[in-house]
């Protein structure tokens, strides 16, 4: 098998900033991890493979049931019950249980600032003291003027769709009411001035 193909079949669909995580040892054997709006479970390939104790939540059933088979077949001591469907500002798990909570791709779907908000604080109060919170999430970093106010902070963007975005001032200022500490300066990746992405990456204080 070549190196490639190998990658591929332990890490899936990784996003590369998760991958970065991993690499300098924030994400540890022991963690109880939620991927908060976890489609088809792209990011948790190498976490299931790996031994962790995996949730998932996502509205889509079709999408959930997709990850609860990657469950069964990569880590079948894993409960299908920690693989739910339900929305991300409606958690129905225990506060504090969980040592990182993902949200990767998932924020700039809100419909609206209350509904992103309402996302937030779920996932944070789901997170335990010390725990880490990490979101990639459309924003409009960088591409300012090339983007159209639809309402709010729903926007169109270059590439045709439509987004709920974000800025730093706002992800600063989010991050102080939560009492977060940032672990990673808010990163962006601008692609072609079609869309921006963030990264959004804070500890829980309490520990």
């Amino acid at each position: 098998m070549s190196p490639r193909l190998n990658l591929q079949e332990w890490f899936g669909g990784i996003d590369i900033y998760l991958f970065d995580q991993l690499l300098k040892g924030r994400i540890v054997p022991g963690m109880r991890i939620l991927d908060a709006g976890c489609g088809t479970g792209r990011n948790l390939v190498y976490l299931l493979k790996s031994g962790w104790e995996v949730f998932g939540v996502d509205e889509s059933s079709g999408a959930l049931a997709q990850t609860q088979r990657l469950a069964t077949e990569l880590a079948p001591h894993l409960p299908l019950d920690n693989f739910r469907v339900e929305p991300v500002e409606r958690l129905s798990f225990a506060d504090a249980g969980f040592d990182l909570v993902l949200s990767s791709a998932v924020l700039h779907f809100a419909r609206d600032e209350r509904q992103w908000q309402s996302m937030v604080r779920e996932m944070w109060r789901v997170l335990k003291p010390g725990g880490i919170f990490f979101a990639r999430l459309a924003s409009s970093i960088g591409i300012e003027n090339k983007i159209t106010l639809i309402d709010g902070r729903r926007h169109h963007l270059p590439d045709g769709s439509e987004r709920f975005l974000v800025d730093e001032a706002m992800l600063l200022s989010v991050s102080a009411t939560l009492g977060g500490e940032f672990i990673e300066p808010i990163k962006t990746t601008v692609v072609q001035n079609m869309r921006s992405m963030t990264t959004w990456v804070l500890r829980k204080s309490g520990a």
